[in-house]
């Protein structure tokens, strides 16, 4: 008993101490609510528990006892409420609990509960726990008695006016003759009554008046509160969008990287060889970087650029490479001489009778050291491909080392054979064969 008056008085404190702070404004601080409970009371779980023989288990619903109750529910500051419950409850105290059964008295109790609850958040969050602690009294069975309840809830806000509450409490006897101590289940709604009070939200202050940059543009507009800037650009300066270091006002090309030789824009390429004018030196003529933006050079005038033309320094014909025409008359003693050739059958020995010819080619050559020749080795189809090609470069061969035994550089003969591959005769007949078993040779100045 002790014990239980000692909690009732921290309990009395606590509420006193709660009731003296300063309260803290809120929004649902001047909001009250009323509530209809189911309410079961559990007698048999607590005899069970304080037994050495019983098992330490809940009692099922069937061992409980029914009630009703209707509450108020008043917020006294922020976080917690008063609640004040009148409850009847359908048990037979006199006969269970005191052993003085009689039909003359009545089986059930009237209670009155005045409580105190403290919330777990605020009362605006959808779901929310508290914590209960209170006085009960009334008449038990016709009989006064009191308790003190403790317990803990849950409140669901599925609506924004009506709740609905669970609790579960811890009813401890203050009058143990009257009743004996047991658990209370309540399940039930609450609704919210009177307008809710408005939430008072103190204004922020004015910003203050700051231009950190002076640039006359308040730091609170300004974009760039510590870069000087213009109005025109949130307090920001003027950009540079290609990153040039020409400011888009004065920027002729504003998105793309230029120079201010051309106010903001790249240097142009006029001509549009890919060398911009600044580094062409022919900026109105295609041409090529390695001659500067100009066109390839043609020193000699013929008509035939430097790269193509084989005698760059000397006039020539497009045809020729463009090097001088030879004279007709060189040509056909070189093909005088080619004709002439004769060699030994199946052999690359040149015949005696090929000398003469041979010899006035040497001596062609010699007077212009201009002139270069190829000698080109062809036979028929007679035989194999191979050996005919060998045969036919074979005698190529034999011809340029003629020429070298008579004084004329290996440099400037070039000896080729081709066997089969280029025939100028029909190879069905003798006559086409004897045509396609020749030697060629052609004359150049390049």
């Amino acid at each position: 008993m002790k014990q239980k008056l000692t909690l009732l008085c921290c309990f009395t404190l606590i509420t006193l101490i709660s009731f003296s702070q300063k309260k803290e404004k809120h929004a649902c601080e001047d909001r009250s609510m009323l509530g209809m409970h189911i309410n079961t009371l559990d007698f048999s779980t607590i005899k069970a528990w304080r037994s050495n023989k019983a098992p330490k288990t809940l009692s099922g619903f069937k061992k409980q006892d029914l009630g009703f109750s209707l509450s108020y529910w008043k917020m006294v500051y922020k976080n917690v409420d008063f609640s004040g419950k009148a409850t009847l409850i359908f048990h037979d105290y006199a006969g269970i609990d005191r052993n003085t059964y009689s039909s003359d008295i009545n089986q059930f109790a009237f209670i009155l509960e005045p409580t105190v609850n403290a919330y777990l958040f605020d009362a605006e969050n959808k779901y929310n726990a508290f914590v209960t602690a209170g006085l009960g009294f009334g008449t038990f069975s016709n009989k006064f008695g009191a308790y003190f309840p403790g317990g803990i809830g849950l409140m669901a806000n599925f609506q924004q006016n009506t709740k609905v509450m669970i609790q579960t409490q811890y009813q401890a006897t203050l009058s143990k003759s009257v009743l004996n101590d047991n658990l209370a289940y309540s399940i039930g709604l609450v609704q919210n009554i009177g307008k809710e009070k408005p939430k008072v939200v103190t204004p922020p202050p004015p910003p203050p008046v700051v231009d950190r940059d002076n640039d006359g543009v308040l730091d609170v507009s300004d974009k760039c509160p510590d870069v000087a800037g213009i109005e025109k650009y949130q307090g920001c300066p003027i950009p540079d969008t290609d990153g040039d270091g020409l400011n888009d006002e004065k920027d002729k090309c504003p998105s793309v990287a230029g120079t201010s030789k051309y106010e903001g824009c790249p240097v142009p390429d006029t001509d549009g060889d890919g060398i911009n004018d600044d580094n062409d030196k022919c900026a109105t003529v295609k041409g090529l970087a390695r001659y500067q933006g100009c066109a390839i050079p043609d020193t000699d005038g013929d008509g035939v650029n430097d790269e193509e033309d084989k005698c760059p320094s000397v006039a020539g014909l497009a045809s020729n490479m463009g090097c001088p025409e030879i004279e007709k008359a060189v040509i056909e003693k070189v093909n005088y001489a080619a004709k002439r050739i004769q060699y030994a059958l199946g052999s690359a020995k040149i015949l005696p009778v090929s000398f003469k010819s041979l010899d006035e080619l040497v001596t062609v050559l010699k007077g212009d050291n201009s002139l270069n020749i190829d000698i080109e080795g062809h036979s028929d189809n007679v035989g194999g491909d191979e050996r005919n090609k060998t045969l036919s470069q074979e005698r190529a061969e034999s011809v340029k080392k003629y020429l070298m035994d008579k004084g004329i550089d290996a440099s400037r003969i070039q000896a080729q054979g081709f066997g089969s591959e280029k025939p100028i005769a029909d190879n069905k007949t003798a006559a086409g064969r004897a045509l396609n078993r020749r030697t060629e040779m052609k004359v150049r100045n390049y």
